[in-house]
């Protein structure tokens, strides 16, 4: 059975949609859509909030995504490529107006683009916890990244664990590695601000200079050569880096001579579109994104939403918002 909107006395919707599109190279704008008509097996969603992923973002704003990585880079619901325009995003929390009885009136996590209404198919939501705020769930696709950079490190009780980079992805891997028991977690940054963040997790900080010495495990999520180096020079023996940066079409240099070999290091990529081959085998994405909704259930993650904007605000700020070093996660409110 089907209910629909008007069943439970919400007034209907216009079939206007609000859709966020970079039109060009640093150029962004709000454009006005025609929303398909819902089909059977889809749910009518209206947005609540969205999350600005800073990294990913920036990087198709910028036009700096290399042509020969657009269908990877394709995000679910993308309209328009990379050569622009394109409508991009991945990180909207709505409220289910229309579909199955049993999704009516909750609140869902999906990945779309940033638009303030849509029609998707019901498998491609994810109900929200009932202890999980709306607004804190806009770090969902942040924190399934975490969970998978976890995974493909292989992170152990005990381990000495390094972090190169307290972005927002940064911060919850170290977030997630902390709490596994015994472990010595540490993430580092060349921004001292960044250490009142970590703290405010329980997160131990450093400096770059001041990285433990025979590290287990070294995952940079900074997107910095220089980070990857570092790392390379704290691993112990045997250790494990993990790459969980995204360089778009930029060349990384790494010193591969010296104690590389000796030590027999492992450098491996980790990157969320595929789920770590350690868990392949038993987890679907959607069984990944619901840990990920269950682990954002701790009220310390607010920390992480730097600033908030209205919808109807955010092509004037957009911009300002990828390039600024002070983003976290920006929220934008519906």
């Amino acid at each position: 059975m089907t209910v629909t909107h008007e069943a439970v006395g919400v007034p209907r919707q216009s079939d206007q949609a609000t859709a966020l599109w970079i039109e060009s190279a640093g150029h962004c704008a709000l454009r006005q859509e025609e929303l398909p008509q819902r089909l059977s097996g889809e749910v009518r969603v209206r947005a609540l909030f969205s999350g600005v992923s800073r990294g990913t973002e920036a990087l198709v704003f910028y036009g700096q995504v290399p042509e020969t990585e657009f269908d990877r880079m394709r995000g679910p619901h993308q309209m328009g490529e990379m050569s622009f325009p394109v409508k991009y995003g991945y990180a909207v929390i709505g409220l289910v107006e229309e579909g199955p009885e049993a999704l009516v009136g909750k609140k869902i996590f999906c990945l779309h683009p940033h638009q303030d209404q849509f029609c998707v198919p019901v498998e491609e939501v994810q109900v929200l916890p009932d202890n999980l705020p709306s607004d804190r769930a806009v770090l969902a696709a942040n924190m399934e990244t975490a969970l998978n950079i976890v995974w493909d490190a292989g992170v152990l009780p005990g381990d000495r664990v390094a972090v190169f980079g307290a972005g927002v992805v940064g911060l919850l891997v170290a977030y997630v590695t902390s709490r596994v028991p015994a472990t010595e977690t540490v993430i580092c940054d060349t921004a001292p601000t960044r250490a009142d963040v970590a703290k405010a997790l329980g997160i131990t900080f450093c400096s770059p200079s001041d990285v433990p010495e025979d590290c287990d495990i070294l995952i940079n999520a900074s997107a910095s050569p220089a980070a990857l180096q570092n790392a390379l020079s704290h691993a112990g023996f045997e250790a494990r880096i993990v790459e969980a940066s995204w360089y778009g079409d930029k060349i990384v240099e790494l010193p591969l001579g010296r104690a590389f070999h000796a030590k027999r290091l492992s450098i491996i990529s980790s990157q969320v579109g595929a789920v770590a081959a350690v868990r392949r085998a038993r987890w679907s994405f959607g069984r990944r994104m619901g840990k990920a909704l269950q682990l954002l259930g701790d009220e310390r993650l607010d920390n992480l939403i730097s600033g908030e904007t209205s919808f109807a605000s955010i092509p004037d700020v957009y911009g300002s918002i990828l390039g600024s070093p002070k983003t976290l996660c920006h929220r934008i409110r519906y």
